[in-house]
């Protein structure tokens, strides 16, 4: 089933503005009909009733009322209809007689006799015919005052007026509304247009705004307008956005400091560690003719002498990533034959590593970076894994051009779950989730910025059957 999209915000203001207008249109005109509605019949009513009540007190009358005498009081009364003319029905006793030839009316209700009968001042009634016209029925008792008490004679007459005139006048009134009710809306579409743009431009100028502060552009502001819960919303955006500037300008300024204070560092040991590095060889050739005590110090010394040379090394290698000063300097290699050097440089072309290398895989790449990329992966994985190392390469085509995969396997435990975010992170050292731990925690960081060098990416896993995995993916032609 398909998802209807959300509507937009100017969309739902729009709607609802036109939904408050058109529930306030249907109200007004509901009561406005009501009332006149009301004012028409209630105007019609009173004047039927006190023109009829007016002209039956005018009426002499002696008792006992005969047929012709109720004939010419129907006929009589008949003529002088206020304020539509109207048919007249009397009645005394058995005796009927109106100002029409039928003296029996179907408008005339059992129950507007009973009211009649009831109150000597009359009553009224509102009826619809089966024709589906509505009539109005006014009942007034012929009485004779006796001592100040109104008294029936037994005469009675009823006047029907029909209310066409009325429900015409209604219905005018409700075509009107009708008709007044679509144009109505759509002049409020001007000002429901006019309060959605007022309450969404200061909304799109806080969406702008964070899209700049996004993209890094800390002195983003936003002009604040009025006094109301927006340009609240505003003023906190600028403070939040001034406090951010403030905050991530001084980390800038501690990041350079730090990366300056280990690049001076680095340079200004360089020197004397190549002394002591020379120092160091020349006193490991005379280790054997000095006594075991002074021989075990003096490599111990030429160890940690070279660990502290690599190190600083490091360092430098790091600062100039940070100071984005690294280059790429390609050239065209054999992938597989630059992995074969790599591993002889360093003695591993031994059993201790397996490699799945392809027959011709030329590739464009900066062949010192590549080999620092493979010692550091291979060195890893015999240093904290186990023997055998797995190397695997094999070129792989792709939408956006052909892409090298280099995947290095060891047989050890693996990776911690706990320890995997942080594998690449800068002096990081797992010694709970490994065998070993040595080296400076460099290596891998190292290794990620030189794969991104090369517009390539490195992903650390576990193994389905265990041992760590480290997968390479770069272009086989880099972009320098």
């Amino acid at each position: 089933m398909a998802r209807i999209a959300p509507l937009g915000l100017r969309t739902r203001l729009i709607a609802a503005f036109l939904l408050v207008a058109a529930i306030s249109a249907v109200s007004t005109a509901a009561l406005t009909y009501q009332q006149a509605r009301n004012a028409v019949l209630k105007q019609s009513q009173d004047t039927a009733v006190s023109t009829l009540r007016d002209l039956v007190e005018t009426q002499y009358v002696t008792l006992p009322v005969d047929q012709p005498r109720l004939q010419s009081i129907a006929s009589e009364l008949g003529k002088r209809g206020k304020p539509h003319p109207w048919t007249v029905f009397a009645e005394y006793g058995s005796l009927r007689a109106s100002s029409v030839g039928d003296p029996v009316s179907t408008v005339v209700t059992d129950q507007l006799r009973r009211q009649v009968g009831q109150n000597p001042h009359g009553a009224f009634q509102r009826v619809v015919d089966g024709s589906g016209t509505p009539y109005l029925a006014v009942g007034m008792p012929a009485v004779f005052d006796r001592h100040g008490v109104r008294r029936p004679t037994g005469l009675v007459v009823f006047a029907t007026m029909p209310l066409a005139t009325e429900r015409q006048t209604v219905e005018a009134m409700v075509e009107a509304a009708q008709q007044g009710a679509v144009p109505g809306l759509a002049i409020a579409v001007i000002p429901a247009l006019l309060a959605a743009r007022s309450v969404l431009r200061p909304v799109r100028d806080m969406r702008s705004a964070a899209r700049h502060l996004g993209r890094g552009r800390l002195d983003t502001r936003i002009e604040v307008r009025g006094a109301d819960e927006l340009a609240g919303l505003a003023r906190t955006f600028n403070e939040t956005a001034r406090a951010l500037e403030q905050s991530v300008s001084e980390l800038r300024e501690a990041e350079t400091r730090a990366r300056r204070f280990a690049s001076d560092v680095s340079h200004e040991l360089r020197t004397p560690l190549a002394g002591m590095l020379a120092v160091t060889e020349v006193l490991d050739e005379d280790a054997e003719r000095l006594d075991p005590d002074t021989a075990s110090a003096l490599r111990l010394i030429s160890a940690e002498t070279g660990k502290l040379a690599v190190l600083v090394e490091d360092l430098m290698e790091i600062s100039r990533f940070d100071a984005r000063a690294a280059e790429l300097n390609l050239d065209d290699v054999d992938a597989a034959e630059a992995v074969r050097k790599t591993l002889e440089r360093r003695h591993w072309d031994d059993e201790r590593v397996v490699t799945d290398l392809p027959r011709q895989a030329r590739a464009r790449l900066d062949p010192r970076r590549f080999d620092v990329v493979l010692a550091n992966l291979v060195g890893n994985a015999l240093r904290h894994g186990s023997a055998p190392v797995r190397l695997t390469v094999r070129t792989e085509p792709r939408p956006g051009g052909p892409r090298l995969l280099i995947e290095v396997a060891d047989s050890g435990p693996g990776i911690a779950p706990e320890v995997l975010p942080h594998i690449f992170d800068r002096f990081f050292k797992a010694d709970a989730a490994r065998t070993r731990s040595a080296g400076s925690g460099l290596g891998l960081a190292i290794t990620l910025e030189n794969v991104r060098l090369h517009g390539g990416t490195l992903r650390a896993a576990n193994g389905p059957a265990g041992g760590a995995v480290f997968t390479v993916d770069m272009p086989l032609e880099a972009d320098a």
